[in-house]
């Protein structure tokens, strides 16, 4: 099978490379993969920027979606032909988070291979089904941004009808979490750099916008928005470049779920969270626990992941320099299979 292998760090050092197809182990399934999703984080551990001691070499990208092409004999949950994705946290079913259950992560490493190949072999409890209405490619959005978006607004920050959240940015986590949001019934603010990118966030159903590059002071035209009483809940994807002025648009008791540090910033005032009683939450993805009430709220809804562009697998490169420019809405997704 083709795979592609993270051997010397940096994008253009990424190989496509040859491996045996892996034999299902007795209570795994094999999963022949249609589709791929580029995460930031992808980013990171093909640049070395995630763990530069990462054992090498390994296969990245932690979210994919396939077919199961074979089981093995003590498997029950699966049948040939399903669709399936595999969860981020191999180990993570339910239950708080652990140092075991988020090593399980795929695309980080050499023991926990990731999805940019044509085959793999996971643990039948360690994948989910897909939704019906979704393809391959939407399908293979979901395992890192989509959790993560739904731990973040509904597992956390238990969003109700009527309360307000605020997105940052149009990336894949802020985009899922715009819909799962609108999804709860809630008034949706989002920031963003690009006019563009402001009218597509209006087409989905966001209630009020700010341009962050004409606005710098954002939360305090967020304050104006909600009447100068802050939002319920901030999806915090920035990091250190952007979390004060997201707890200064955040409520008094407000949730903050901290999710990215893509920004890079002044040091953090911790005061305005302990004046303002504000739960800061930090977010790593979910179990598949969550996972599976998240699928169904999917396909309940008929939800669409919105998908940017898709590359076929000979251009995982272009994928991931097209991440690196940040000119996305929404998802990245990579093709596998024939004729890509």
């Amino acid at each position: 099978m083709k795979v592609y292998e993270v051997e010397e760090f940096g994008i253009g050092n990424l190989r496509m490379a040859e491996r045996e197809v892996p034999s299902p182990g007795a209570d795994e399934v094999l999963v022949r993969f249609h589709a791929a999703s580029v995460n930031y984080r992808d980013l990171m551990v093909v640049e070395g920027a995630y763990n530069p001691r990462m054992k090498r070499p390994a296969i990245p990208f932690s979210d994919g979606a396939g077919e199961i092409a074979a089981i093995g004999d003590a498997v029950t949950k699966w049948h040939v032909g399903d669709r399936v994705t595999p969860i981020f946290a191999q180990r993570w079913f339910d239950g708080g988070s652990s140092e075991e259950k988020r090593r399980s992560s795929l695309g980080a490493g050499a023991q926990w291979d990731g999805v940019l190949r044509e085959y793999g072999s996971f643990s039948e409890e360690s994948v989910v089904q897909i939704p019906e209405h979704l393809s391959f490619e939407e399908a293979a959005t979901l395992p890192c941004a989509a959790l993560t978006a739904w731990h973040a607004v509904v597992e956390s920050g238990l969003t109700r009808p009527g309360e307000t959240v605020l997105t940052l940015g149009t990336g894949g986590v802020s985009i899922f979490a715009v819909q799962f949001a609108k999804m709860a019934g809630a008034r949706v603010f989002a920031t963003s750099s690009s006019s563009e990118k402001i009218g597509k966030l209006i087409e989905l159903g966001v209630d009020g916008t700010v341009n962050y590059r004409e606005t710098a002071d954002w939360d305090k035209a967020i304050l104006d928005l909600t009447e100068k009483k802050g939002v319920d809940h901030t999806v915090e994807v920035g990091g250190a470049g952007t979390l004060q002025r997201s707890v200064n648009a955040t409520r008094i008791g407000g949730h903050v779920a901290m999710i990215g540090a893509l920004t890079g910033g002044d040091a953090f005032n911790p005061t305005p969270v302990f004046m303002k009683s504000i739960r800061l939450q930090g977010i790593f993805t979910g179990s598949r626990r969550m996972f599976e009430e998240m699928t169904r709220a999917i396909a309940a809804n008929k939800l669409k992941p919105v998908i940017d562009r898709s590359f076929e697998f000979h251009q995982v490169k272009e994928a991931l320099e097209y991440m690196k420019s940040g000119s996305h809405f929404g998802k990245i997704v990579v093709r596998i299979g024939e004729g890509s």
